[in-house]
């Protein structure tokens, strides 16, 4: 039982510009020390961009990138005993899209490259097919959930 107060959930301000808390929480993740201003040319440079080469709703596109990289279950670390073991737990839907951006934009970063709109604009379209690192990252924690599946009746 814990002692402390339970933290507030903080809402999410819509951006202005498409009305989405999906486009704000992921400006909110390319934010590199604190120049936000940059990190929204960033992200609406990718997304005029990726309407002019798909012709589509770049919002569409990126909710469905979104979908593709949320994980279903995550793996935590349990220590009984002495002993440490990775539990899989089940993602809720705030933490599965966080984690998800999180995987777009870190693969983003670390793809080959000049510059961040073109690595990010390639990524969220191949996450948007089912390919690239972000998917991958994701296949790879549900295998990881999957060989340590005998764990689950561990509780946190």
């Amino acid at each position: 039982m814990s002692r402390r107060k339970k933290s507030k959930k903080r809402t999410i301000l819509q951006d202005p510009i498409y009305n989405s808390t999906l486009v704000s929480m992921m400006i909110n993740k390319i934010l590199l020390n604190g120049k936000k201003s940059i990190a929204q040319s960033i992200l609406y440079e990718v997304l005029k961009n990726i309407k002019i080469s798909l012709n589509q709703d770049p919002i569409e596109i990126l909710k469905k990138a979104v979908i593709n990289a949320t994980p279903v279950v995550e793996i935590k670390s349990r220590r009984i005993g002495g002993a440490t073991y990775q539990v899989p737990i089940e993602v809720k839907k705030e933490r599965g899209d966080s984690l998800a951006l999180k995987f777009i934009i870190k693969s983003a970063r670390n793809r080959p490259g000049k510059n961040m709109i073109s690595k990010l604009e390639n990524e969220i379209i191949d996450a948007f097919n089912n390919t690239g690192n972000s998917v991958k990252k994701k296949e790879e924690i549900h295998k990881m959930a999957e060989a340590n599946k005998a764990f689950t009746t561990i509780k946190f």
